[in-house]
């Protein structure tokens, strides 16, 4: 389907488009391929369901499959070129919604037979491959019926619809051996308080994630649940707007023994973060789990899900998953598009191609950073008073506002010290020119 060869290595020096610079597999960075590092995923709708429509304009998309007039030869045709795509790049995950992969057709009932007939195919072409599935999910937002939400929804009917699709969602991830299962809210929110009674929402939400949780262990699936957090769009209001707010969600229902986060940059950045820092609160809560890898375009307001290119957000993202020990079950999903006018089919190797590369770089910059301790040792020096003295006391818990008050009587002047932030700006651009 796509007149592209295998996609190798061949150095930073190549100039050859159709080639990683950066990226190589069997290359060890510390203690692990790249491949065991990055964890790449192709995402199936945006590579193999996206149109290049927007609400300016129709698809511009060339795509071998939509020559196709029936859904089920179209969905077929789909699954043959996300693994030859995926051989071709040597990705070795993907992740789909349930929409993506199957027709709904005209009832429930008939989306879950198309489901089954592909998921059958979709085994064989891993069987073959050696792919993997990352994650797995339920498209609970594109149709008409979850206007009001899915399973915030105001009416019990579509909740109960909601929870079917899930469960369809989760038999079938189980069945093709995903690592994770993702919840995306993508309407769980709301647009007006006025009509809104957010305690019941939020409720009902808790409740619906519990179900989810008990239905994996009388399955048996043991994969990672995941909760992508997005700040608005398509509803003004999203309850999951960032990662605290999630994670106050969690905590709040009793939720986050079972719940990582599924982070995604250009998420983070509608919300008013970087993705540094959302990948930082997750982890040092114990709560980072797969990333979302694309980028937005920081002169617009809404999700453009663009492929990652930016070196910068790359470096500072693996230096966050280099600490917490790797995504462990999670990945790097590239939930990316290539723009309107990339419509050739040669295109997604392009930004494929990008993409895995800026990670490869953004790896080993990080790798050596750690390895230097660069902004280890600085920050631990900044924050050394409270490794003896009244500080030490603070940490261990050992003072109260009498005992800090008598002691900041007794003090003669305070000496704070710089920050150095534009210097280790300095020192981190060095790391990713050398």
């Amino acid at each position: 389907m796509f007149k592209v060869d295998q996609i190798k290595f061949e150095g930073k020096g190549s100039r050859n488009p159709l080639a990683f610079k950066h990226y190589n597999p069997s290359e060890v960075v510390g203690n692990k391929t790249m491949e065991e590092h990055l964890r790449f995923s192709m995402a199936y709708w945006h590579t193999l369901t996206g149109e290049g429509s927007d609400p300016f304009g129709a698809g511009t998309m060339q795509r071998s499959w939509d020559s196709y007039t029936d859904p089920m030869d179209i969905a077929k045709a789909r699954v043959e070129a996300a693994f030859e795509l995926m051989v071709k790049l040597n990705i070795p995950f993907f992740c789909f919604h349930d929409a993506d992969i199957a027709p709904q057709g005209s009832s429930l009932r008939e989306f879950q037979k198309n489901l089954d007939t592909i998921t059958a195919i979709m085994k064989d072409y891993m069987k073959d491959t050696g792919k993997k599935l990352l994650w797995g999910t339920a498209n609970n937002f594109s149709n008409p019926r979850y206007v009001h939400g899915a399973a915030t929804t105001c009416n019990a009917d579509v909740y109960a619809i909601a929870a079917a699709q899930v469960k369809k969602a989760m038999d079938i991830t189980k069945e093709l051996g995903g690592e994770n299962y993702v919840f995306w809210g993508g309407r769980e929110g709301y647009e007006t308080l006025l009509n809104t009674d957010m305690k019941l929402e939020l409720d009902n939400l808790a409740g619906f994630m519990h179900m989810a949780v008990d239905y994996a262990k009388k399955i048996g699936f043991e994969g990672q649940f995941l909760i992508e957090p997005k700040p608005k769009e398509p509803t003004k209001h999203q309850y999951d707007f960032d990662t605290a707010t999630v994670i106050g969600f969690l905590k709040t229902y009793d939720l986050d023994k079972y719940f990582k986060m599924n982070i995604e940059t250009n998420h983070a950045t509608l919300a008013g973060h970087t993705l540094q820092h959302e990948l930082h609160l997750a982890r040092i809560n114990g709560l980072l789990g797969s990333v979302d890898a694309n980028q937005g375009d920081m002169l617009l307001g809404w999700d453009t899900d663009q492929f990652p290119t930016d070196l910068y957000t790359t470096t500072m993202a693996m230096y966050e998953i280099l600490k917490n020990g790797g995504l462990h079950k999670g990945g790097l999903n590239f939930d990316a598009k290539v723009r309107r006018g990339s419509f050739e089919p040669e295109d997604l190797f392009y930004a494929h191609i990008a993409g895995m590369d800026a990670f490869a770089k953004g790896l080993k910059v990080a790798h050596r950073l750690l390895e230097d301790k660069v902004f280890e040792n600085f920050t631990a020096q900044r924050y050394s008073s409270f490794n003896s003295g009244i500080g030490k006391k603070i940490i261990d818990g050992e003072v109260d506002f009498e005992s800090l008050s008598q002691y900041a009587l007794s003090l003669d002047g305070i000496r704070n010290e710089s920050g150095r932030q534009e210097m280790l700006e300095g020192i981190l651009n060095d790391y990713m020119i050398d």
